[in-house]
């Protein structure tokens, strides 16, 4: 998951920054340290990727292009 989708997972299940970070055990800080492509502990991005895969995210990576699809 890349910084970027984890935004896109995140806005487009609605969740705040405060909502995923209650969902995975990571501070709000290291989720905005993510998504604004900052390094954080390999663990703190496995914990979010879990809680958004768990909410229905689905992370894909093609010919150079990412994407996310939730669930409506």
């Amino acid at each position: 998951m890349t910084p970027t989708q984890c935004k896109m997972a995140r806005v487009g299940l609605g969740f705040s920054a405060d909502i995923l970070s209650e969902k995975c055990g990571v501070s709000r800080v290291t989720i905005a340290r993510f998504e604004s492509g900052n390094a954080v502990a390999a663990a703190s991005v496995d914990a979010i990727l879990k809680a958004l895969a768990d909410a229905g995210a689905d992370f894909t990576r093609r010919a150079g292009r990412i994407g996310v699809t939730v669930p409506e």
